[in-house]
């Protein structure tokens, strides 16, 4: 039982260890990573449009 305690204070002191971002950082970074998930997604759509045609044409 004191070996939970012990890791549940140190879970505590942990979390006001972090300094965690402000709203016009969690934006920006939040619209950079539905760009990124979106330009991905569409090359490796794109990759696999020219994949499959080329096992057609083949």
């Amino acid at each position: 039982m004191k070996g939970i305690v012990k890791f549940l204070n140190g879970v505590k002191k942990e979390m006001e260890r972090i300094r965690w971002p402000n709203r016009k950082s969690m934006i920006k970074y939040s619209i950079a990573t539905i760009v990124l998930i979106i330009f991905f997604a569409l090359f490796f759509y794109l990759i696999d449009i020219i994949v499959a045609y080329i096992k057609t044409i083949g």
